[in-house]
C-alpha cells in the first residue's frame, strides 16, 4: 500500500523511505532544531519524539539532527570504525545544514550528503552524516565536506564532544575522524545493509 493512502501514521524509522536517490540524496527526519535545549529522540517502539534528556551545556545545536529512515549501525556501519566494539544500535544520524531557520522538528527534508564525523561514544560507532539542503540557497552548491567553511564542522565536532558532558563523569565520546562525500556513503551503504538485516530478523 503506498504510504500516502496508509490510514494511520508510518513510523519514521521503519515506515518511510530512506530517501529519492540514497546514498547521494536521503531524507532526514528531524528530530532536533538550532533552537532546541532539550535532547529529543525517537522513540522505537512508537515512532513519537521522546524527551531524552535537557541539555547541560549552554550549546545549542549548530544544525538540524536527526536520523535517515531505514538505517541501522550495526556492524557493517561498525567495520568502518576500525577502534568500534559495535554499531550504536541507533538508526544513522544526520546534521542538515540550512541557510533560513528551520524551528520545527518531526518534519522530513531532502538532504545532499557532503560527508561526516566518525564518532565513537563508549566504544560504539554513533556517525554523523553531515549534509546540506538539497534546494537550499546558499548550501545547495556544496558537493564535499571541504567545501564548507571550517568553522561550520569545527562546531559540530565541539556540540558533539561536549552535549553529554556531565561534571565529575569522566567524558566517553571523542570524534576519530572527519570523512568527506565518498565515504559517507559507504557509512550510508553499510547502515542500509545493516537495517535490512535487523528487518530480517
Amino acid at each position: 500500500m503506498p504510504i500516502s493512502s496508509l490510514p494511520w501514521r508510518p513510523h519514521p524509522w521503519h515506515g518511510l523511505p530512506p530517501g529519492p536517490d540514497p546514498p547521494r540524496l536521503v531524507d532526514a527526519f528531524i528530530e532536533i532544531t538550532p533552537f532546541d535545549t532539550v535532547k529529543y529522540e525517537i522513540d522505537k517502539a512508537t515512532g513519537y519524539l521522546r524527551v531524552d534528556r535537557p541539555q547541560r551545556n549552554s550549546a545549542l545545536p549548530p544544525a538540524l539532527y536527526g536520523f535517515i529512515p531505514q538505517t541501522y549501525c550495526g556492524a557493517r556501519v561498525a567495520a568502518l570504525a576500525p577502534s568500534a566494539l559495535r554499531g550504536d544500535g541507533d538508526p544513522l544520524d544526520i546534521c542538515v545544514l540550512s541557510e533560513r531557520p528551520v524551528s520545527h522538528a518531526e518534519v522530513l527534508i531532502a538532504a545532499r550528503v557532503v560527508g561526516g564525523l566518525r564518532m565513537i561514544d563508549k566504544g560504539e560507532a554513533d556517525d554523523k552524516i553531515i549534509a546540506v539542503m538539497a534546494k537550499d540557497f546558499l548550501w545547495s552548491g556544496v558537493e564535499d565536506l571541504d567545501e564548507l567553511p571550517p568553522i561550520l564542522v569545527e562546531r559540530l565536532e565541539h556540540y558533539f564532544l561536549t552535549y553529554k558532558w556531565e561534571p565529575g563523569i569522566r567524558d566517553t565520546v571523542r570524534i576519530e575522524a572527519r570523512y568527506g562525500r565518498d565515504e559517507a556513503h559507504r557509512v550510508i551503504e553499510a547502515s542500509l545493509a545493516d537495517y535490512k538485516e535487523l528487518i530480517a530478523g
